[in-house]
């Protein structure tokens, strides 16, 4: 199982927390993007994102949580990011999604905690991670939603019937004590406080890993 760590919520700058992330244990670091609209937070500052991640050596992986992505795939791609993954209730959801791959960018879709799994099921065969959403997107240090599990139990089961390649991810809450309800179900978790929050990153990925 991977780890992906997100540097939303640190007890250090931005700066100091991707060095870390850079040279510590985790596989990705996760970019969390909002546009104010789509969550009320607003960090889309797409000149100092660009800045701050285009000399990771880390594979980044960005997630968008904007209402319009597709104006800004291009500009991401500059980063050339590992994936970039939408939410699936944003609008023009696959116009976005082949926008992505035109830019040589594995593409994911996200999915908040009151939408249905099978919104989803029409892009199964197209996308490269579903990033199950475990607490509601925008703000980092909330409590994993419980009813997530079945979600993932639902796609992991989905995923080996029909011999499918995605990645399952899960974003939320995620910690040494829920890592153990999803581990089963999923090939990567997102975790930021429970990483940033503490002085030792590898020690806290390691609990996860």
């Amino acid at each position: 199982m991977k780890v992906a760590v997100s540097y939303l919520k640190s007890q250090k700058s931005k700066e100091e927390t991707l060095s870390l992330l850079d040279k510590s244990l985790a596989d990705f670091i996760h970019v969390d993007l909002m546009d104010g609209v789509f969550v009320s937070e607003n960090n889309l500052n797409l000149e100092e994102t660009i800045s701050l991640l285009k000399d990771r050596q880390k594979p980044l992986d960005i997630h968008l949580m904007v209402k319009e992505p597709i104006k800004i795939v291009s500009q991401l791609s500059f980063l050339k990011p590992a994936y970039i993954t939408i939410h699936v209730e944003t609008s023009n959801v696959e116009e976005c999604l082949s926008a992505i791959k035109k830019h040589q960018v594995r593409c994911g879709l996200a999915i908040n905690p009151e939408t249905k799994i099978e919104t989803i099921y029409p892009y199964l065969e197209f996308i490269d991670q579903i990033l199950v959403m475990s607490v509601h997107p925008g703000k980092g240090g909330q409590t994993f939603i419980s009813d997530t599990v079945e979600k993932l139990k639902s796609l992991s089961t989905l995923k080996k019937e029909k011999n499918l390649s995605f990645l399952i991810s899960v974003d939320g809450g995620i910690n040494k004590e829920t890592i153990s309800l999803v581990k089963d179900y999923v090939d990567m978790v997102v975790s930021g406080s429970f990483v940033c929050m503490h002085d030792e990153y590898n020690a806290q990925i390691n609990l996860l890993k």
